[in-house]
């Protein structure tokens, strides 16, 4: 089986110490629930409040992989792989939790015990990943079985279970919805880490798979459960796993997990998304670069900022009750790295935070990153008087009846001719949500005259926008896909600045049914909301302001004045040091010439030749390195590299270089440090993150900042034309520690390659504010 990407030549599989874990236990039991109360309950009124990161601190140690999904009772259900739950606990068959203010959790059990296990998984089969959807009146998950009775070895596969509601209970199908695959020359492809979609047309799509075969898509059945036809690579092998796909506005954004999940404090997990205008792809990141190529791209979406979160990814993403969407992610202390002892279990919490949309790209907090500090919660409550779970109560409508009590989502409000809001929704931007379940048509009317209308027929198929402006109307209509008869789907109306867009789900999870949209102002002016049907039901109904993402990303490390240069036009290297001097690294035409050694910084090994040279000191300043190395392309030429370190000692450095992963070129920002943080002359642990897209001539930049607590942080930047910058993750190193800029060119002597160093600059910089605030 072949290494991961980024772990520099160690065979160490993903999740390979759960995986240890799971073996080691025999028939794994379901956790009793911790003071659940039933799907169907009235939860208590709702309120919006702050909550921090990490979120499932309250009743975990570690919540991996997780998947949410807001429940038709109101609730926000979370789903988790099956690491122990806390330190000592024997591991759990995937965890269930809930919460309406991401603070205070109610922990609901697992989702598999001894009597409902999946009969083609072997009893020592790890159940990972988890997805979470709502699929034609009933709840679907999806979630990765590490090793099945179908066929001998590590052969995964992708399995299914159903329920009536999000706690379950639940019922898996007698065979995997995707099979394993046996992979070229032998062993398995990693069939992990699925994610359902449903595209506007109805059409369902299961996206799945990891580093070892890439990422892959396959249609679905209408119920969700049975893989049809042939499935489609959509990512390259060897850069990503953890897929999730949305629709936001007219393209579709697939979003993988980079690097190693688990290694600890030196874990750099990052997200990244490409997008197409087909579930299918071909996915390609802001600057165009395909997520299958060999030099592969994808654009930022999440990635570590210097604060205590390191490994932030595998992630959902959810919406709130103001049109805000948030990402649900894991990430890693790197105070307090493990479950058990180094090198064990990795302990992985559930954290949660705003997802902006700017310039068309998912950004976390606008490119921000892990918050670690209080942080406002998704919103679940409405404006007017409204009481979401129970519309027809609490005097928010006039004229809403009281519907039957649903076994899923409780309390429901009957629309049967014009419910009106007692009080005016205020002019501006405005964000309407509700449930539906019926036939008949119903529309939702905003402002005077109204100015705002838009139609949800079930029984035409159709969905209707309008937009009068003064008796100039606009308006769209495009097919609703059908639903068995007793299902709920999701309608949101947003009525800004920017036009009147109306949307269709079932699992409100972005995976958009129908979508109509009008261009032009439709701000709506100071008016009640209507509903009007001769019969339907609706739930969750929620009259907000709409939210509005940042308008730009935040604030990343500016060169200023240039404070010296290193030019490479004096041969003796004046100014610079060796640790490990290479006799075949020369200076010639204004470049330092140094063969690719076959050696490593990684490990115990310690024999690769870095030239150091003093930095500027205390302070913010950037080092600046001009590479050139041409590793072609697609073939194998691990882990061939040149790059920029900052170097405190052979155990204790971070890297940013180009390098030869399989068949990819990427750029990795790797750290070395102790596995301990209590011990720092302990084993060390060795992980990265993923920057920019590579290139064969590239230029690095290593950003310093020492932060008040005298640990230094590093940020890494990349570029392919010296202008243009990628920004990415950020590793700190102790205080007390006084890092050296280096250069360095090994990974591999096979085949003989020359890298060149035009210069090494170091320039005045402005680093951002405290990144985990706000």
């Amino acid at each position: 089986m072949r290494p991961l990407t980024s772990l520099r030549g160690r065979t160490v599989r993903r999740g390979t110490a759960c995986l240890a874990a799971l073996v080691a236990a025999v028939g794994l039991t379901a956790v009793a629930p911790a003071g659940a109360v039933g799907a169907g309950a009235a939860p208590s009124a709702p309120r919006d409040t702050a909550y921090e990161n990490a979120v499932s601190d309250s009743f975990s140690d570690t919540f991996a992989d997780p998947s949410v999904i807001r429940g038709r009772d109101g609730w926000w259900y979370a789903y988790a792989t099956s690491d122990p739950l806390k330190a000592g606990d024997p591991p759990g068959a995937m965890h269930i939790a809930r919460t309406r203010d991401w603070s205070s959790w109610q922990y609901l059990g697992t989702v598999f015990d001894g009597s409902n296990r999946p009969s083609w998984a072997t009893s020592t089969a790890g159940l990972w990943a988890p997805d979470i959807r709502y699929v034609a009146g009933r709840y679907v998950l999806y979630f990765t079985v590490t090793d099945t009775t179908l066929a001998p070895g590590d052969d995964s596969a992708i399995g299914v279970a159903t329920a009536p509601t999000p706690a379950g209970p639940w019922t898996a199908t007698n065979a995997p919805v995707v099979p394993p695959r046996p992979a070229p020359g032998g062993g398995y492809l990693w069939t992990f880490d699925p994610a359902g979609f449903t595209d506007s047309d109805g059409q369902r799509y299961l996206y799945f798979g990891s580093y070892f075969g890439g990422l892959w898509v396959t249609k679905v059945s209408a119920d969700g459960l049975t893989r049809v036809g042939a499935a489609t690579q959509v990512a390259i092998d060897n850069r990503y796993e953890g897929s999730y796909v949305v629709r936001h506005g007219d393209w579709y954004y697939l979003m993988g997990s980079a690097a190693n999940c688990c290694a600890g404090p030196t874990t750099g997990y990052s997200v990244f998304a490409g997008r197409s205008r087909s579930p299918l792809g071909p996915f390609v990141d802001a600057e165009g670069t395909s997520l299958m190529t060999s030099r592969v791209g994808g654009t930022i979406t999440l990635t570590q900022n210097g604060n205590r979160f390191v490994g932030a990814g595998h992630h959902a993403v959810i919406t709130d009750a103001e049109g805000r969407d948030y990402i649900a992610y894991h990430a890693i202390d790197r105070d307090n790295p493990w479950l058990t002892t180094p090198f064990g279990i990795n302990r992985r919490p559930m954290l949660l935070d705003r997802l902006d949309w700017v310039d068309g790209w998912p950004r976390t907090r606008a490119g921000r990153g892990p918050s670690d500090m209080p942080q406002p919660a998704p919103a679940l409550a409405s404006s007017l008087g409204i009481t979401p779970t129970d519309p027809a109560a609490g005097g928010g409508f006039a004229r809403l009846a009281e519907g039957p009590t649903d076994p899923v989502t409780g309390a429901t409000g009957l629309v049967h001719g014009t419910a009106s809001t007692v009080a005016p929704a205020p002019a501006g931007p405005l964000h309407v949500r509700l449930d539906h379940r019926g036939t008949e048509p119903l529309r939702v009317m905003v402002g005077r005259n109204p100015s705002v209308t838009v139609t949800l027929d079930p029984k035409g198929g159709r969905l209707t926008a309008q937009a009068d402006d003064g008796g100039a109307v606009r308006s769209a209509t495009t097919t609703l896909p059908p639903l068995p008869a007793g299902a709920w789907r999701t309608l949101t109306v947003e009525a800004t600045a920017d036009g009147l867009t109306a949307e269709v789900t079932e699992s409100d999870l972005a995976d958009v049914a129908a979508r109509v949209h009008v261009d032009g102002d439709a701000r709506p002016d100071a008016a009640p909301v209507r509903l009007s049907s001769s019969n339907a039901f609706v739930d969750n109904v929620v009259v907000n302001p709409a939210a509005a993402d940042a308008p730009a990303t935040a604030p990343v490390p500016q060169a200023g004045a240039l404070i010296q240069s290193e030019d490479f036009d004096d041969p003796s290297l004046a100014g610079f040091t060796w640790v490990r001097r290479n006799p075949a690294v020369t200076v010639s035409g204004g470049s330092l010439r140094w063969p690719v050694e076959g050696t490593d910084l990684v490990g115990g090994g310690n024999t690769a030749g870095v030239l150091l040279h003093d930095t500027p000191g205390d302070g913010d300043w950037i080092a600046e390195a001009k590479t050139t190395l041409d590793l072609g392309v697609d073939t194998v030429r691990n882990y061939q590299q040149v790059g920029l370190v900052a170097y405190e000692n052979d155990d204790d450095f971070a890297r940013l270089s180009k390098v030869a992963i399989w068949n990819t070129r990427q750029t990795e920002f790797g750290r070395e440090t102790a596995a301990d943080p209590k011990n720092p002359g302990g084993p060390t642990s060795y992980g990265g993150a993923i920057v920019g897209t590579a290139a064969p001539t590239l230029w690095l930049r290593l950003a310093h900042h020492e932060a008040a607590s005298g640990e230094h942080l590093y940020r890494a930047g990349t570029s392919r034309d010296g202008v243009h910058w990628t920004w990415g993750a950020t590793w700190t190193f102790r205080p007390g520690t006084n890092p050296r800029i280096g250069l360095v060119a090994h990974g591999g002597a096979s085949p003989a390659v020359v890298a060149e160093i035009d210069h090494l600059r170091f320039y005045a910089s402005t680093w951002p504010s405290d990144p985990g605030a706000g």
